[in-house]
This record gives C-alpha cells, sequence and structure tokens, in this order.
C-alpha cells in the first residue's frame, strides 16, 4: 500500500472555493490562503439555523499498536456524506513537535485523510506562530516590567506563566534567564511549555468570539505579587496588543478530505497535558453549517472525552449526540498484555482479557447519559477467530460494535458504521439526558476525587503538601468553583503508564495544582507527566526531505 504521504499527493484536491459552496460559503466569506485552504470570517458563527447532531469519536487508551481514531473520524464523515448526510468534521491541528518526534501528526491516515496533508502537519495558516507569539509576548512583557521597576510588586519565584515553543525539546524545560548583568534582566528560573500546553491555545479553544477571547486573555494569571496577590494580563496592560496577534488565529480553517467532505481544523491542546479538544469557534460554526458533525477528542476516552463532555460542553453549551469508541484488535491484545512484536499472530484470548480496557470506557459514556458505537478499526493482521469473538462478546453484552475499514476503502469502509451511528441518534432523539459527571460547586478535592474515581476507576486520591497548599489559594482567590482539568498519562486509565488494561486498586497522586483562569478552569498535575515533551532516539524528522521540489517522508 502507499503510504499516507503518497496518497495524498496523488489524491485529486479541489479548489477551497468549491469546498465552501458545499456549506454555503462565498469568497467573501472567506480569507484565501493559496487554493486549497481558507479560514471563515467569524461573522458565520451568527448564522440563523438549528444546530447540527454532534458526533464525539474518542477510543481506548493509546498503545503501541495504535487505535486510528483521527483516521476513523474522517472515514465516518466521508461515510456519513455518502449516505446523502449532509456532514462536516472538525478537527484539532497538528503540532510540530510530534510530527517532527515520534506520535506523528492529526490529518488521518490511509484513504481518509484531510488534506493538503503536508500543509496541515507543518505550518498550515500560522495558528500555532501566533499562539507561541502571544504567549512569548506576555513573557517578555511580564520580565520587562520587573526590570523596568516592577510597579505590581511581582515576585519573581511566584511566575506561573512559561515560555513556550512548538517542539518537543526536553532541554527547555528548566532554564535560567535574565542572566549577563544588570541590563539583561533579573536573574530568574523559568521553564518552557510545548505551545498546545500553553493556556493561550487553552483560551483559542474555549473562546465563543474575538471578544470572548480578549475578557480571556486580560484575566489569564501569570504571576503572584510578594503579598501573593494574582497578576493579570490586563495588569500587564497589554490584553489588547495580544488580541491584535491572535485575531487572525481565531478565524476557523477549511479543508477538505480525500472525498472532499468540508473539514474544519482549527487549535489543538494535547488532552494528556492539556484539555484536547478543537475550538469551540470552529465547533459551533459547523453546527450551523450541516446536518452532522464529526469531531474527536485527545487519547483515550478517560481524557479526551471526560474533557470534552466536562469542560468544553459545559462552557459552550453543547449536546453530543453520539459518541464512537474506537478500538483496534490489535491495541485489544496489547491491553491483554501482548508484546508489539507478536501483535501479528493470532491471540483471543489476550483479547479477550484486553476487552477490559474497551469496557471501562463503555461504561464511563454511559454515565454521561449518551448513547454509542464501537468501532473496531480493522487491521490487515485481524483473524476471522479474533473478530468472530469480538463480535459474539459485543452481541453478548448488547454493545453496538461495527467493523471500520475506511484506512483502507475510505468513506465506503465507514458505511455500516454511519448507519450504525445514524441508528443511535435516532433511537435517542428526543431523550437527551446528557449532563458533565460533577458539579463545579463541589469543592477542587471532590471534583477530582470524582474524576479518578468514577472515570479512571482509582481507589482515593493522594494530594501533596505543595497541592493542599494551592487548593487553599484557589480557594482564597475565588477559583475553586471552576472545572478540572487533569494532566495525567495517556497509555493508563490510572496515573502510571505501565497499568495497562483495566487496573484496580490503584491511588492517583495529585502533585501539583494550577490556575488557568482565562480558560476557565484548574489544570491538576499527576504522576510524572510533563509539560515539555521529548524527542525520541530517532526522530520522524531524520526520514523528512525535499526532493526535487516534493516532500518525502511526512509519514
Amino acid at each position: 500500500m502507499l503510504s499516507d504521504l503518497e496518497i495524498a499527493q496523488r489524491a485529486k484536491i479541489l479548489n477551497i472555493k468549491e469546498i465552501a459552496k458545499k456549506v454555503n460559503l462565498t469568497e467573501d466569506d472567506l480569507e484565501l490562503y493559496g487554493n486549497y485552504k481558507a479560514k471563515i470570517h467569524l461573522d458565520k458563527l451568527n448564522i440563523d439555523k438549528e444546530d447540527a447532531k454532534l458526533i464525539l469519536v474518542t477510543a481506548i487508551n493509546p498503545t503501541p499498536a495504535g487505535e486510528g481514531k483521527s483516521t476513523t473520524t474522517i472515514g465516518l464523515a466521508d461515510a456519513m456524506n455518502k449516505l446523502n448526510k449532509n456532514t462536516i468534521v472538525a478537527l484539532r491541528e497538528p503540532s510540530f513537535g510530534p510530527v517532527m518526534g515520534v506520535k506523528g501528526g492529526a490529518a488521518g491516515g490511509g484513504y481518509a485523510q484531510v488534506i493538503p496533508m503536508e500543509d496541515i502537519n507543518l505550518h498550515f495558516t500560522g495558528d500555532l506562530h501566533a499562539i507561541t507569539t502571544a504567549n512569548n509576548a506576555i513573557a517578555a512583557v511580564l520580565d520587562n516590567h520587573i526590570q523596568q521597576g516592577n510597579e505590581l510588586g511581582i515576585d519573581p519565584t511566584r511566575i506561573i506563566l512559561h515560555r513556550c515553543l512548538d517542539m518537543n525539546d526536553r532541554a527547555l524545560r528548566n532554564v535560567v534567564v535574565g542572566l549577563g548583568g544588570s541590563t539583561n534582566g533579573v536573574p530568574r528560573e523559568d521553564h518552557f511549555d510545548i505551545t498546545v500546553a500553553s493556556e493561550v491555545m487553552a483560551i483559542l479553544c474555549l473562546a465563543n468570539s474575538l471578544e470572548d477571547f480578549k475578557e480571556r486573555i486580560g484575566r489569564m494569571v501569570v504571576a503572584y505579587t510578594y503579598d501573593k496577590k494574582p497578576v493579570t494580563v490586563n495588569d500587564l496592560k497589554v490584553t489588547g496588543a495580544i488580541t491584535l496577534i491572535m485575531k487572525d488565529a481565531l478565524m476557523p480553517n477549511l479543508v477538505q478530505t480525500l472525498e472532499h467532505t468540508p473539514a474544519l481544523i482549527h487549535g489543538g491542546p494535547f488532552a494528556n497535558i492539556a484539555h484536547g479538544c478543537n475550538s469551540v469557534i470552529a465547533t459551533k460554526t459547523a453546527l450551523k453549517m450541516a446536518d452532522y458533525v464529526i469531531t474527536e477528542a485527545g487519547f483515550g476516552a478517560d481524557l479526551g472525552a471526560e474533557k470534552f463532555l466536562d469542560i468544553k460542553c459545559r462552557m459552550a453549551d453543547l449536546h453530543p449526540s453520539c459518541v464512537v469508541i474506537v478500538a483496534t484488535i490489535r491495541a485489544l491484545k496489547s491491553h491483554g498484555g501482548v508484546e508489539k512484536k507478536d501483535l501479528a499472530t493470532e491471540n483471543v484470548e489476550a483479547m479477550l482479557a484486553g476487552i477490559s480496557n474497551l469496557e471501562k470506557h463503555i461504561e464511563n459514556i454511559g454515565k454521561y447519559n449518551l448513547p454509542y458505537v464501537v468501532a473496531i478499526n480493522r487491521f490487515h493482521t485481524d483473524t476471522e477467530k479474533e473478530i468472530e469473538a469480538l463480535e459474539n462478546w459485543a452481541k453478548e453484552n448488547n454493545h453496538p460494535v461495527s467493523l471500520s475499514e475506511v484506512f483502507t476503502k475510505g468513506g465506503d469502509g465507514g458505511i455500516e458504521l454511519a448507519k450504525n451511528v445514524i441508528k443511535e441518534i435516532e433511537l435517542h432523539d428526543g431523550k437527551d439526558a446528557f449532563k458533565p459527571i460533577y458539579d463545579t460547586n463541589l469543592t477542587i478535592k471532590q471534583k477530582i476525587t470524582t474524576i479518578c474515581k468514577e472515570i479512571y476507576g482509582a481507589d482515593g486520591v493522594e494530594f501533596t503538601t505543595t497541592a493542599k497548599n494551592q487548593m487553599a489559594a484557589l480557594k482564597r482567590n475565588g477559583w475553586d468553583n471552576l472545572p478540572i482539568c487533569i494532566a495525567k498519562t495517556q497509555y493508563s486509565l490510572s496515573d502510571n503508564p505501565k497499568l495497562i488494561a483495566r487496573p484496580s486498586g490503584f491511588t492517583v497522586t495529585i502533585r501539583e495544582l494550577k490556575p488557568s483562569i482565562g480558560a476557565g478552569f484548574i489544570v491538576a498535575l499527576s504522576g510524572d507527566i510533563m509539560t515539555m515533551p521529548g524527542l525520541p532516539k530517532e526522530p520522524a524528522a531524520n526520514n523528512m526531505d525535499v526532493i526535487d521540489g516534493k516532500t518525502v517522508g511526512l509519514f
């Protein structure tokens, strides 16, 4: 089979104006970025039309075997359109660091991709560069304020804003700035986060409008004074400047799938260290332009789906109609204890053991009172016995399940899945009982404990002394009624990546709490999760090149 890049390069791509016509947009509604990419002006949010049905695609905990969540999301959208259902797909933007590293991009794969794939996975329309610039502009102004007399009384040891870079660069996790004498700033420790973990990214993705973004960025807390009072972007008097930097980045990006389904790709916070959802602006724009909108949330349902449902849906008043939970037989065998090198060998027993991970995610979606369909992303190594055993398990437990072959067949390979999703939506239409898993009026400790026990399956939660002190400070500042965004490993339901399948008898440790007041949530860091990833021994970048003007080695 051709590589993802070769498939994308051989595809017929339509002028973006033709894609825009499919969703009743004119050239005046667009800010064109060449022939195949465009931004949509923000007034398209106000179209007088009933919202589309919103479908969330999530997955089991990721494994080295791969799950294909983005591929399934894109293929399902193509399949829905083949069934004459007016459908748009809404995705996150890839981060440059993982593209250069090992995880890859977020443009799908095989015959279920969004294009132009090269552009999307590299610089795209510059949104992540704008976020990086905005974040670092705040940092520069903050350090300059301290240097120029420190009128606000900022304590250099209590600066919580980190500089950022859209690259996996472990050497920048802990640095010292301001060295070289009094004219070069005040020496202090600093840290870099990857751009997708920054609060500016979270604010972009949760803002409803330019005005809402401006209000949120203004109340973003960047430091504390010597008497422990919060310092905001408004206090630094650069709210307007940061909004100006971000005004174009707030417009959602319009591209297309290989089968010319309109796709909105906008915003891209990680789900293990951030809230893992594309922008509210893009989702709400899509809801006004189609009858069905298919979106995804990062990593497994314990991270991406929980944050989509408890943070994004709560803030944006969104009501999903159905959830698709993606799994592969290979990944289930991995959760059953099979090594990566042995995953191609038939092993029904291991697959059935690994199903416990899938079962927990199904249970969790049920706690939100939402219908679901299990999508089995089929690999060529899957055997008939494994498929039969999985289908029998689903039938015995009354789980709607569909084999998906969108990777090799595009939309045609997702017809059964699409029909099952439509069926579940129609069965539950008018029975909207969706509700978040916790009430924000609970204490911070109660909210974190609810997520850890109900969603992860933990026996309990331990808080470090640092976290307890921070919890008290958050309450003193009146921030204790916000939703919780837990930063946790994606590889396990627990905070220990080695505990696969469905672990039990474990305790989650919360080591630190950080206020993201502009975004509107509290970040709780667990385990050894880091906000600046590192590159692997053999980065994907080693295989990338341009030969005779043509991109090679990009997946």
